[in-house]
């Protein structure tokens, strides 16, 4: 929507103010800036809001808007003069506008940083959440425009507009003026309005999917007059799970006296159904949506399942389809999940849906599944259901247009129904967004993700997403660090999920073993070690054990305060004739069952091989009812801020809802208590499975128990960095850069930026002739270093382009000729001379910056041997002192920093020191793009950095800072 020539052509329309928001109901609406062609629109809009809001609005009974009034509030010049709209079906339901003002209140032009805000939301839309949205973007406006406060004038009655602006988490200032509260708002960005935003941001996105999997009636678009075809199907798995609201089937094509097929009402259009339709899915050529999702949209439906391939995954004319699409969809307040999705399903007895192309609906539990590939779906759901394990609920997005893996975070994170989430995705549209969504579900439940097309080099065929140029590498260390379960395959995700959803969490590595096989045993302790955990010798109970045996070996393993989890080997029985017998599984799952239903909770895992009936006996053993959260009180939550990491491990389970706050980022508890009896014990057919999943819950449980005292940033730091100083330096540097792209710079430029935060550089001096290299020597004293800085040759030190200790000038000269004899003219080599730093291990420090992912600290060995084995760990920064010390601490390579083979450890505390200096550095200042410091030699007494390299260049956008909006790929 394009400006008037009426409107400041110096202004012109900032499209980038337009956004679509997810309303606290789950709706969705368009933010944008109101135009001249809007006039109309506004006085509809005017004459739909009460006298009672309209006096509230001017202090006095205004039933109509003059023309007068109509022109300005639809005449802006977007910097002093500003009005935003929410529209649904291209109408108004709420607008706000603010006037740039001077000290005295008077009209005003910058520099003045004040303006006054007045908002007004149509009656029928008050409470979804429309004036929250509003104040957000506005503030957002007038951030951009250099206006810093707000002054509004609010009657004192007028309680729902004065509760916006206390809500809104921004310091404010109030007093009582001439019969009205003035109000001033300072519009920064504090830690509370940022929480806010995101409080109010889960659980509006949370309460749209949650529209989409609990609809109270479902409209199945397309379905056939015959059996067979998708939408046929779809009626049919919706009529087969027993759902519990209203179905009604449309098609066009149907004869206009037919008003049921398969006794469900029949009807051509939406627009013929009496009654409230919350669900359609769509099951038409992709020509036809458009028409059935207007169709959808004028009558009210609040989402969309569309099946309809032909999308994005058919290149850039399908992509812009899909893009169409959406707006649409959106513009009548409706989510989509797809298109070319496999469906969704709710196994909640008060729901029972299966809209998908699943012949059978899975049995009710506690797992949560989200899937980007339909056939991936299919799979996991085959598996799911062979293994005896239930879902709370399912969504296969497909091109995952609208509805996300974050939708389904925010989703996962409040429904008490599922205890484990499980992903599987192929693009993560926004990855900054998805590692704080799943920290924050990592808290209080399990999260666990297959991520595929981690080696294509290319978003997958239908997902338009932004590129991320991080390696997976990386974005599988992001995703340890924000507590997400990685695992390679759907398998690995399907038995991390069985033993997730159905044992407690270990509270520590020490594995017991036993079983009846001393062989298959073994094989588990041999798996155990592989995967890190401790494992204690195996207890053979020879192939002669009984079931009694089973449940008293297994009672005494989890009465044992050494052990921290039992794994159960179990092979067929040998009778008597010497034939093996595959025994009766149901008495032995029995047995194991008894024994943990009265020992402490600790996880227990059973291999087996060929006993008949056993897998199914484990997984059914125990009562089918799902288990009933408890309400978790506020003492729940701060007993579990505040436990240590050698408090008893907690139970995995869902979270209640969460209680109403102003700061909704703080961890939640890590304990939730369910009142069941013993959970399903999942079985595997091979001990590597068994404890590679024992092991990543290990490993999810110390997390947890971390993240329930998170680590702290050194106050230290800020007595030794000089923040002004650097972004002196930094603005200077840009400002001199010809390239937008910005500028690398000069290592004495480099020096002084990392001086300003406590990160010494040892400055190095040009040596172009021998001379020189004397001159250098002399200056800075010997012993020194020799080295070339071409860029070929850089940190090659094994291409022979470093020579160490040169003690005396005789030395120097002699390095310098062999240097040149051997690499080329120093012209081409570049050389320099440098003090010899004190003898430790060389290592590499690094951070950047993706667009997508964010700021990433890095740590590793320097060397070939690291940088070919991809040896590196990585962090998002801001880093905390937990953060930097286990960074350093997990490669694989970390033992060569801590004494091995006899060495002496060196200062791994100077060396976390610098990895948060770095890391306050690129937090503080995005501007900085890029640095390495290579290499930093780490002696037994502190560290020196030998080479530094920093990159400038204007910050990339930060859409995780701006006012809540939904993405548009």
């Amino acid at each position: 929507m394009e400006p008037t020539p009426e409107q400041s052509p110096h202004h012109a329309y900032p499209d980038h103010w337009e956004a679509d928001v997810v309303l606290r109901d789950g709706g969705t609406a368009r933010i944008r800036p109101i135009t001249t062609d809007d006039a109309e629109r506004l006085v509809s809009f005017y004459e739909q809001v009460s006298d009672e809001s309209k006096y509230y609005r001017f202090f006095a009974p205004y039933p109509r808007l003059s023309d007068r009034d109509v022109h300005r509030f639809t005449h802006h010049d977007y910097v002093d003069r500003v009005g935003l709209a929410v529209t649904i079906g291209g109408e108004f339901i709420g607008t706000v506008r603010y006037d740039r003002i001077n000290d005295q209140g008077r009209p005003a032009s910058a520099p003045a940083d004040e303006a006054e805000v007045a908002f007004l939301v149509q009656d029928a839309h008050q409470g979804r959440g429309v004036a929250s949205a509003l104040l957000e973007h506005i503030a957002a406006v007038a951030r951009e425009r250099g206006i810093r406060r707000f002054a509004a004038e609010v009657l004192p009655a007028n309680n729902k507009m004065i509760k916006v602006f206390r809500d809104g988490g921004y310091t404010q200032r109030r007093s009582f003026e001439d019969g009205s509260v003035h109000l001033t708002l300072d519009l920064e960005p504090t830690e509370k309005s940022l929480a806010v935003q995101r409080g109010r941001e889960q659980r509006a996105e949370a309460r749209s999917v949650q529209r989409l999997l609990a609809p109270g009636s479902v409209a199945v678009i397309g379905t056939g007059r015959t059996p067979g075809g998708v939408g046929r199907t779809v009626l049919r798995n919706l009529l087969a799970s027993g759902y519990t609201g209203r179905t009604y089937a449309v098609n066009r094509a149907f004869d206009e006296g037919m008003t049921t097929l398969d006794d469900v009402p029949a009807h051509r259009s939406v627009g013929e159904i009496d009654e409230q339709v919350d669900l359609a899915v769509i099951a038409v050529p992709a020509h036809r949506v458009p028409e059935a999702v207007a169709d959808c949209g004028e009558q009210g439906v609040q989402g969309l399942v569309v099946l309809s391939a032909g999308y994005a995954e058919r290149g850039a004319e399908g992509r812009e389809l899909q893009r169409e699409l959406v707006r649409q969809a959106r513009s009548y307040g409706m989510r989509i999940i797809g298109p070319n999705a496999f469906g969704i399903i709710n196994t909640a007895e008060s729901v029972r849906l299966n809209a998908s192309l699943a012949p059978e609906s899975p049995a009710r539990g506690r797992i949560g599944l989200f899937t980007q590939s339909g056939a991936i779906g299919i799979a996991l759901l085959s598996g799911l259901h062979r293994r005896g394990a239930g879902l709370s609920s399912f969504i296969s997005a497909g091109n995952r247009a609208d509805v996300s893996g974050n939708d389904f975070l925010q989703y996962s994170f409040e429904d008490q129904d599922t205890d484990v989430a499980l992903l599987y995705l192929e693009s993560l549209g926004n990855p900054r967004k998805f590692t704080r969504l799943a920290r924050r579900t990592a808290a209080v439940k399990p999260v666990v993700v297959v991520k595929g097309a981690r080696h294509s080099g290319s978003t997958p065929p239908g997902h338009a997403v932004p590129v991320s140029r991080i390696p997976d590498a990386t974005v599988s260390a992001l995703m340890r660090q924000a507590g997400v379960i990685r695992v390679d395959t759907v398998t690995e995700m399907v038995d991390a999920g069985l033993l997730l959803a159905g044992q407690p969490l270990p509270a520590g590595p020490r594995v017991a073993i036993l079983g009846n096989s001393e062989s298959l045993g073994l094989l588990t302790y041999d798996a155990c070690l592989a995967e890190g955990l401790r494992p204690r010798p195996p207890i053979d109970l020879t192939t002669a054990a009984s079931p009694q045996d089973f449940r008293d070996a297994l009672a005494d393993a989890l009465a044992d305060g050494t052990c921290d989890a039992v794994i159960v080997t179990a092979i067929p029985w040998v009778g008597e004739n010497g034939e093996a017998e595959t025994g009766d599984g149901q008495v032995l799952a029995t047995a194991l069952h008894k024994a943990v239903a009265g020992g402490a909770a600790k996880p227990v895992a059973v291999v087996h091989v060929e006993i008949g009936g056993l897998a199914e006996a484990l997984a059914a053993a125990s009562s089918t009812a799902a288990p009933r959260p408890r309400t978790v009180t506020p003492a729940d939550r701060t007993r579990a801020a505040t436990t240590s990491s050698t408090a008893p491990a907690p139970r995995t389970g869902a979270p209640a809802a969460p209680q109403a706050s102003t700061a909704p980022e703080a961890t939640p508890t890590p304990e939730t208590a369910t009142d069941h009896g013993p959970g399903r014990i999942p079985a595997y057919p091979a001990a590597e499975r068994a404890v590679r999943a024992l092991a990543e819950a290990v490993k999810y449980a110390q997390w947890r128990r971390q993240a329930a005292v998170p680590g702290k940033i050194p106050e230290f730091l800020d007595d030794t960095i000089d923040e002004p100083g650097a972004a002196a330096l930094i603005e200077a540097q840009l400002a001199t850069a010809p390239d937008p792209r910005g500028r690398p710079l000069t290592h004495d430029e480099a020096r002084e930026l990392l001086g300003r935060y406590g990160i010494a550089v040892r400055p190095t001096l040009p040596a172009p002739d021998p001379e020189a290299a004397v001159a250098a020597a002399a200056r800075l004293g010997y012993p020194v270093a020799l080295k070339t800085t071409a860029p070929h040759l850089r940190h090659r030190a094994d291409l022979g382009g470093v020579r160490l200790d040169v003690a005396d000038e005789e030395a120097l000269r002699r390095a310098y000729g062999e240097l040149t004899d051997l690499l080329g003219e120093p012209a081409e080599l570049l050389p320099v001379v440098q003090a010899m730093a004190p003898r430790g291990v060389d290592t590499v420090v690094r951070a950047s910056i993706d667009a997508a992912a964010g700021a990433v600290l890095s740590f590793g060995l320097a060397g070939a041997p690291s940088e070919l084995l991809g040896d590196t760990a990585h962090r998002l920064v801001p880093a905390t002192d937990r953060d930097a010390a286990e960074l350093i601490r997990s490669i694989r390579a970390a033992p060569v920093l801590f004494g091995w083979r006899g060495s002496a450890p060196v200062d791994t505390a100077a060396l976390e020191e610098l990895l948060l200096r770095l890391s306050r550095l690129v937090d503080d200042h995005p501007e900085v793009v890029s640095v390495a410091l290579e290499p930093v030699v780490v002696a037994p007494h502190g560290l020196t950095v030998l080479g530094a390299s920093v990159r400038l260049a204007p910050p990339p956008a930060r859409s995780d800072l701006g006012p809540r909006r939904l993405p548009n790929y």
